[in-house]
């Protein structure tokens, strides 16, 4: 089988002939080809490994820890990654030097230069230092994926919050736009009007737009990807629309655990700088076929990659691994959230209004999505605004406002 090692000097491949091969001989193997001692190696499948910075760090990663444990046993397949951190430097194979004219060389054209000048490199570290999600936006995301969805279709939104000096984001809300969602693609419909309003209601809040969340479904867990090339398209397109270096792609999956059942999985990316690049230039091709490699990424023209010109790039490639943390945001998350199978209605602001009487007026609207329903109603340049910084600030609404909300209401 031919395996995928992905270490901080980017992913070579390792071909492990023997059906049976341990975590030993695999270190071996790692050892005698890539030149990395076995003593200096910790193994993982698991991707965050290489954000290990310390011993005890390292020492949290026990999957492959095992020496006699065979790769089978692991989930170990072809097509695998494996991660792979070591101590030290090595020497990692160059390509021969190379004649750019003369009897024994060819000429070079300008695509050979341009190709030499887009080189596809893992990059080691995103600009954002730590994406943390609100608990309850997070778990009212995912609660629909999981128990309406069944992980069957996909599900995607916009993430809004705040970005630090330091490049920490913390998410407060998602907005999810309407959109179509098959078990393969995910096709925002984007309405301008609706999201004027979103950026309002944001504008007021003190946020702004930092992300893209979406979820995969139990079909694509049995593909051999973290992403695929239609996803890293999308990404990458919002990424680059948003002009924010610190922009986190976020993906929402089911794995399966130790006891055979199975958990709702976060994990966050940014995409790499390289990425953004080609993508502003245009060279990612994006028609890609029926019978395309899901794995890989098209060029329309030569990258190099390693030590080869490639028009055919591996996904991870792009991925830049982000931290995760979460946190209790000023928002709450027990509205109706937009565009989903059931509309939401003027009923729907009434129930929620007579199931929240015990609290103060400004608790009971400290919802994006209440606020989404409500920004219908109102006017988009001052309103919208002064009602969101009303919610932020955690003050007193105007007679005004609270006169208008339960007008709304009353009329379902």
């Amino acid at each position: 089988m031919l395996l995928r090692i992905r270490s901080r000097d980017g992913l070579e491949r390792l071909k492990v002939d023997d059906p049976q091969a341990t975590v030993a001989h695999l270190k071996s193997l790692i050892e005698s080809h890539l030149q990395i001692p076995v003593q200096t190696q910790t193994l993982s499948t698991n991707q965050n490994l290489l954000l290990a910075k310390t011993r005890d760090d390292l020492a949290q990663f026990t999957d492959m820890s095992a020496p006699h444990a065979p790769l089978s046993s692991l989930g170990i397949a072809h097509g695998s990654i494996v991660f792979v951190h070591y101590d030290g430097e090595r020497n990692v194979s160059r390509p021969a030097a190379f004649c750019p004219a003369g009897s024994f060389g060819r000429k070079m054209t300008m695509d050979d230069l341009i190709a030499r000048q887009m080189r596809v490199s893992r990059q080691e570290s995103p600009h954002c230092e730590l994406v943390s999600f609100d608990r309850d936006a997070a778990n009212a995301f995912q609660h629909y994926v999981n128990e309406t969805l069944a992980f069957a279709a996909k599900r995607g939104g916009f993430m809004y919050g705040t970005v630090s000096e330091e490049g920490k984001v913390e998410v407060d809300f998602i907005y999810e736009p309407p959109q179509q969602g098959t078990e393969e693609n995910l096709l925002f419909l984007r309405d301008p009007d609706e999201e004027r309003l979103v950026e309002a209601i944001a504008v007021g809040l003190g946020m702004r737009r930092v992300g893209f969340i979406f979820s995969q479904t139990v079909s694509q867990d049995k593909k051999d990807y973290t992403l695929s090339n239609r996803e890293v398209l999308q990404a990458v397109g919002y990424h680059a629309e948003s002009g924010l270096k610190e922009w986190v792609t976020a993906l929402v999956k089911l794995e399966v655990n130790e006891d055979g059942g199975a958990d709702v999985h976060f994990e966050a990316f940014q995409m790499s700088d390289m990425c953004i690049r080609l993508w502003k230039e245009g060279w990612f091709e994006t028609e890609i076929g029926e019978d395309a490699d899901p794995k890989l990424s098209r060029m329309k023209k030569d990258v190099m990659v390693g030590v080869k010109d490639t028009r055919e790039v591996d996904n991870d490639f792009f991925l830049v691994v982000v931290k995760i943390s979460d946190h209790q945001g000023p928002l709450s998350s027990t509205f109706p959230v937009e565009n989903r199978n059931v509309p939401v209605t003027t009923r729907a602001l009434k129930n929620h209004l007579d199931r929240t009487k015990s609290l103060p007026f400004v608790k009971r609207i400290s919802d994006f999505h209440l606020l989404l329903l409500l920004a219908r109603f109102l006017d988009i340049s001052a309103d919208v605004p002064a009602l969101a910084e009303c919610v932020s600030k955690q003050g007193t609404v105007p007679d005004g406002y609270k006169l208008l909300i339960e007008s709304v209401a009353s009329s379902s």
